[in-house]
């Protein structure tokens, strides 16, 4: 995938004026008047490895290449030095087919599931921790000033969720530039699109920061440790086992960012505050997603 700056600075980001990714309704509102509104499309999407079927996800369908090599990449199933011969998607079957050179079989792996919380399911293959053993980040500096940089403009960068809503997003940083900006209905594959394109571009992670506006879930944190990336950040809150597993990796970890506020449960060796809160501005009501708690 080539590597072409949008006009927004970014080097991806959402699309929202593709029709395919979005459908017109017809609904009453709370005043009794009729309106029309667009919602987000969710399709299947069943992944091969080579000849073997491995899931069937649901996604909003822009970069089925990317979600199928991210997927397999965060599950194990696609090594780093795996050397892709092609990746074919047919459009009317749902279908893409990620083809490497090595010879694979996870007929076994496949026996054993781990369904996770995510948005529309998100499913984690064999043991979760696969891999993982005694992982310790890299280090990385971590401003304030680029969390409060980083918020601002991807709060308003132009977005399915902006078009739509019922949308999560996944947004690679380096510093305090968002990168790769995706989104699906599932935080879980919005991750795994990240992940495609970094392991398609070769993108290194000890530099990178990776923002979500989903929970900090257990999955969100294996799946950021499986990329390499020392530094998860979002929008909405964490669960018990997500801060335990951002401990154990070294991870830092920090959610409920709005505004000025953050809060900060692992790693946080890595903080260097440059910033004055009292110079940042609160977040307004139209930059808070809607219908959202504090842990949506």
């Amino acid at each position: 995938m080539a590597r072409i700056e949008t006009s927004s600075g970014y080097i991806l980001s959402p699309d929202a004026a593709d029709p395919r990714l979005t459908a017109p309704v017809e609904g009453i509102d709370h005043l009794g008047q009729s309106v029309n509104a667009r919602v987000v499309t969710e399709r299947p999407l069943t992944i091969y490895l080579n000849s073997q079927e491995i899931v069937t996800a649901m996604t909003i369908g822009d970069h089925p290449d990317l979600l199928a090599i991210g997927f397999l990449r965060n599950q194990g199933m696609l090594r780093g030095d795996d050397r892709i011969e092609a990746v074919d998607y047919d459009d009317d079957l749902q279908v893409v087919v990620v083809r490497t050179a090595r010879q694979t079989d996870f007929e076994d792996k496949l026996r054993k599931k781990t369904r996770t919380s995510g948005c529309a399911i998100g499913t984690v293959f064999g043991d979760m921790m696969e891999g993982l053993e005694g992982l310790r980040l890299p280090e990385a500096e971590l401003r304030t000033s680029w969390l409060y940089a980083l918020a601002h403009e991807i709060n308003r960068t132009p977005s399915l969720y902006l078009e739509a809503g019922a949308i999560h997003g996944t947004v690679l940083c380096r510093h305090h530039r968002p990168l790769v900006y995706m989104e699906d209905v599932g935080r879980h594959n919005a991750v795994d699109k990240v992940a495609g394109w970094m392991h398609v571009n070769q993108t290194v992670p000890e530099d990178k920061i990776l923002y979500t506006t989903g929970r900090l879930t257990s999955e969100m944190v294996l799946k950021a440790a499986h990329m390499g990336i020392p530094v998860l950040v979002s929008r909405s809150g964490f669960t018990a086992w997500g801060v335990e597993l951002a401990r154990s990796f070294d991870m830092t970890l920090i959610g409920r960012l709005r505004g000025r506020r953050f809060l900060c449960v692992s790693g946080a060796h890595r903080l260097l505050f440059d910033s004055d809160p009292d110079a940042v501005a609160e977040e307004g009501a139209k930059h808070r997603r809607k219908g959202a708690g504090p842990d949506a």
